[in-house]
């Protein structure tokens, strides 16, 4: 290193600046282990920007048995100040496949009985979208909330093939997961029943789109579905499984 660093003085005006700790707002913490590479700086800004750092840690975002009443007193959500406080980091070194998961909380809203529709997004292993919505209908069983939620998730995979098309990545056969067979079957087949006629019919051009193979739909097992974590409250096993699964990791080395 030292045959480096006077081969380079000797050419250019350069001073030793020691171990990098610091590089293009990343922190660099080098062990015996590895190198650390992390956004601690960044994470800690946004802590004191919104007046955090005096609070307690938990191991979950929600109370698994909380029940959530309207707020109608309450000030509104400032939407862009919300969105500043997500952050993600897309390296380049995994795949670009375009891939969805898609669940639902049934009767999940105790004062309207409505269910939750949830979705995450993926690029390569890299979580890009995520959603966690009150659904505007009353399903009247799992296989209409998890449909419905199908729906949504393929609006938006759809939205996000559109615009990666303007930059040449062209998707087809895209896969979205879904934990319950009764609601893939649903959307699979074009022909109405006595059970699903009642649907609205906007929620069923996902038909259109599984016939025409844009978007190809599998059965996942409930331990793997990762938008489970948008749709309630979990224990703090779970939550953690699904947080190391949507790619984000402590700060801490």
């Amino acid at each position: 290193i030292q045959l480096f660093f006077d081969l380079m003085k000797s050419r250019f005006e350069m001073s030793m600046m020691g171990e990098m700790t610091f590089f293009l707002g990343l922190h660099v913490n080098q062990s015996p282990r590895g190198i650390f590479i992390n956004q601690s700086k960044y994470v800690l800004e946004f802590v004191n920007k919104y007046g955090t750092e005096s609070c307690d840690p938990v191991d979950t975002a929600m109370e698994i048995k909380a029940k959530l009443d309207l707020d109608q007193n309450g000030t509104p959500v400032d939407a862009t100040k919300y969105r500043s406080m997500i952050g993600l980091w897309y390296t380049k070194d995994f795949g670009f496949e375009l891939t969805g998961f898609s669940d639902a909380d049934y009767a999940g809203c105790k004062e309207t009985f409505k269910s939750t529709s949830s979705g995450a997004q993926f690029l390569g292993e890299k979580l890009v979208s995520c959603s966690s919505k009150k659904q505007d209908c009353t399903a009247l069983s799992t296989a209409e909330a998890e449909y419905v939620s199908l729906s949504a998730c393929c609006a938006q995979v759809l939205w996000m093939r559109t615009q990666l098309t303007d930059y040449g990545f062209h998707f087809n056969k895209i896969p979205i997961y879904c934990d319950l067979k009764s609601a893939i079957t649903i959307s699979c087949n074009p022909v109405q029943h006595s059970r699903t006629k009642h649907i609205a019919f906007r929620y069923h051009f996902i038909k259109e789109h599984v016939e025409k193979g844009t978007i190809e739909q599998y059965f996942v097992k409930m331990d793997y579905q990762l938008s489970d974590i948008f749709t309630k409250a979990l224990p703090a096993d779970r939550f953690n499984y699904l947080v190391r699964r949507l790619g984000m990791r402590s700060l801490s080395p």
